[in-house]
């Protein structure tokens, strides 16, 4: 019989003493520090033994407080997907060439259904719209083509972009804001302002694989901190690395609708992870690619919202809600705004005019919202379909995330199977799919997978999704 992993065999010690009642509810479960002391234990092994707690519905994580014996939910239900520990620094050498090869692969493959993509189907973003307004800014202004674009972007866009945040409780002026080409060139400005090669900058784990190249690409240190699909960032975890004797220079999160977890960080979190950053003097870079995917009445707060000291660096990306092919993006720097001005400018000088006031014409009417509101719908729809269909296809064990929006499912095979060998076999009959190897510098999500849900659900998709449930059971 195979023995458990350390941080199972501790997780479940603590569990027979919540169920026998010598942990009470409403006591403080030794810290992490302190674990880490008794059991003689690495940061990692603690980390995870909290974690497997809060699977099991009987920790909650106070912040400024430590974790706490709750009252396990009483309703049945799935259990969430579990994480490996992820916390080890170390230069990311390798990363880019196993995404390459994974890119590559894809490229010179006939695909018939990609599951790969981030995107939604064309028939669901407003082309036709966008379109229209382009001929209309054609007709208005001659000299579009003969003249070269500001450094920060069209104004009117960028005053669309200030008013739009307000909705999110954030307050941005227009000037402070510069269009990009989408989040990757406002992630990089964003480390070249703050970085020098030979840093340290953390990430969430698992994190997009296009962070890891553009880190790689920089050459900094990457420190990985584990990431769970209902909170985002483990807290404590990175409480204590921002503690430990190695400076991290800037951390980077995706807190609303993470790629690939579909997690959403509670408001508690967002608040108190932008008041550690200020605290140690590390830079904290938000992406907010799919914030406006969110399936919620009321806007999401941004983490910039909780910023009091110009420390939160914001980016986001239009290219995921309105047109892939637009590559547009944004980034409001605050205090580094001077810095990336000039860096834009050294790199890549304006983004072209036209699609710019295409969109500024678009998202400054109330059809916009409405346009919103029917993709979210959609995508809803798209995501209980296919996430049904991966249980009843995919082998048992299999268990699939249930975000709160977006287009993306982080779906955990058994641990047997091998998301790689699952990319290979799937390619060569047409269908792609992105393995969990790419999300993570680390061997620790060999048995995942990403599976995207912008296409409208089909009978092609249903016989792909069953054909990948055959490979997977033909690898047991």
């Amino acid at each position: 019989m195979n023995t458990p992993p350390l941080y199972r065999q501790l997780a479940n010690h603590y569990l027979d003493a919540i169920r026998s009642g010598t942990l009470k509810t409403g006591e403080r479960l030794p810290s992490i520090r302190l674990m880490m002391e008794k059991h003689a234990v690495s940061l990692s092994t603690a980390v995870q033994v909290c974690r497997e707690l809060e699977d099991h519905g009987v920790l909650e994580a106070r912040p400024r407080s430590g974790n706490y014996i709750r009252q396990p939910d009483t309703a049945p239900g799935p259990k969430p997907i579990a994480h490996p520990p992820a916390l080890e620094s170390g230069v990311y050498v390798g990363i880019h060439e196993k995404v390459s090869s994974v890119l590559k692969a894809s490229q010179r493959a006939t695909v018939k259904v990609n599951f790969a993509s981030a995107y939604c189907a064309p028939q669901l973003y407003p082309l036709k719209t966008l379109q229209d307004n382009m001929i209309k800014a054609l007709r208005l202004d001659q000299h579009l083509f003969d003249t070269t674009s500001s450094t920060c972007g069209n104004s009117a866009l960028r005053n669309v972009l200030a008013r739009r945040m307000l909705t999110v409780k954030t307050n941005l002026t227009a000037e402070r804001i510069v269009i990009t080409h989408g989040a990757t060139e406002a992630i990089n400005l964003a480390l070249r302002a703050v970085t020098r090669p030979g840093d340290t900058v953390a990430v969430e784990s698992p994190t997009f694989y296009g962070l890891l190249q553009i880190l790689e690409s920089l050459n900094l240190r990457v420190l990985e901190v584990p990431a769970s699909t209902h909170a985002g960032i483990h807290l404590p975890a990175l409480e204590h690395l921002l503690q430990g004797p190695e400076l991290i220079k800037a951390l980077i999160v995706m807190p609303n609708l993470h790629n690939p977890l579909g997690s959403i960080m509670p408001d508690t979190h967002k608040a108190r992870l932008v008041k550690l950053c200020a605290e140690h003097d590390t830079v904290l870079i938000e992406d907010d690619t799919y914030g406006d995917l969110v399936d919620t009445e009321q806007p999401l707060s941004t983490l910039k919202h909780w910023d009091r000291t110009d420390n939160v660096i914001y980016c986001a990306s239009l290219n995921k809600t309105l047109a892939p092919g637009l590559r547009l993006g944004w980034i409001s720097a605050g205090k580094w705004h001077d810095r990336v001005e000039m860096l834009k400018h050294t790199q890549t000088r304006g983004c072209e005019k036209l699609s710019q006031l295409a969109v500024s014409a678009f998202m400054g009417t109330p059809s916009y919202e409405r346009y919103l509101r029917r993709l979210r719908k959609t995508l809803t729809q798209q995501r209980e379909q296919m996430s049904g269909a991966i249980m009843r296809y995919f082998p048992e064990g299999t268990r699939v995330t249930h975000p709160q929006g977006g287009t993306l499912l982080w779906v955990e095979l058994p641990a047997r199977h091998s998301s790689m060998g699952l990319f290979h076999d799937a390619l060569s009959l047409g269908i792609q799919i992105s393995p969990g190897d790419i999300f993570s510098n680390a061997k620790r999500f060999t048995n995942f997978v990403r599976i995207g849900c912008g296409a409208p659900y089909s009978p092609r998709i249903d016989e792909a999704l069953q054909t990948l449930g055959r490979l997977l059971k033909s690898q047991s």
